[in-house]
């Protein structure tokens, strides 16, 4: 393998890590209610443990309000057994027909507990961004011994820092606009 290969290995990877995160970030509640929030719920459907997604329609009906309307009436009930037992903060209201999760309004507090795991999350991102640049400047070493050059080898760590920063400025800029979704009232 070539210096340029672990490049792009590095690159793939964070650009894996910054997907996750997008995707874990968006879970966190900020005053408004997202699909997202359901997504890791699984439910029960004849033997198989499906996403809530797969066996029911899920809306927003407005900013606190998030509907499911499941495809079977028989699975309301699992639905909100599953929603109950993911203990996502928000109780479910089953009307007969729809569920629905009514988000109460975030107060401060609860606004700091969520700036906090969002700051959790990204450091875990980050985490995983410099773990993947070890890994490749550590491959990069090794391609030493099979006669690459000092300077080359030099110039592709530099290079992996330079796209590590990269990546690090990018979980930044994400932290700060989910943060500022956070704690807007």
């Amino acid at each position: 393998m070539t210096i340029d290969s672990f490049m792009n290995e590095a690159k793939s990877g964070m650009e894996k890590a910054i997907q996750h995160l997008e995707l874990e970030l968006s879970k966190v509640r900020a005053g408004k209610v997202s699909p997202a929030m359901i997504d890791g719920i699984l439910v029960d459907y004849y033997g198989s443990n499906v996403p809530i997604t797969q066996v029911a329609n899920v809306s927003v009906g407005d900013a606190r309000t998030l509907v499911i309307q499941p495809w079977e009436k028989k699975m309301l009930e699992v639905i909100e057994r599953a929603i109950n037992g993911a203990n996502i903060g928000i109780n479910p209201h089953n009307d007969g027909n729809t569920i629905k999760l009514f988000q109460p309004p975030l107060t401060e507090e609860r606004r700091k507990e969520f700036v906090k795991k969002a700051h959790t999350l990204a450091e875990a991102a980050r985490v995983s961004i410099r773990n993947i640049r070890r890994e490749n400047n550590d491959h990069i070493k090794k391609l030493g011994k099979e006669h690459v050059s000092e300077d080359a080898l030099k110039d592709g760590e530099a290079k992996m820092q330079d796209m590590t920063n990269k990546y690090i400025a990018q979980i930044d800029k994400h932290m700060d606009v989910k943060e500022k979704e956070i704690m807007t009232v």
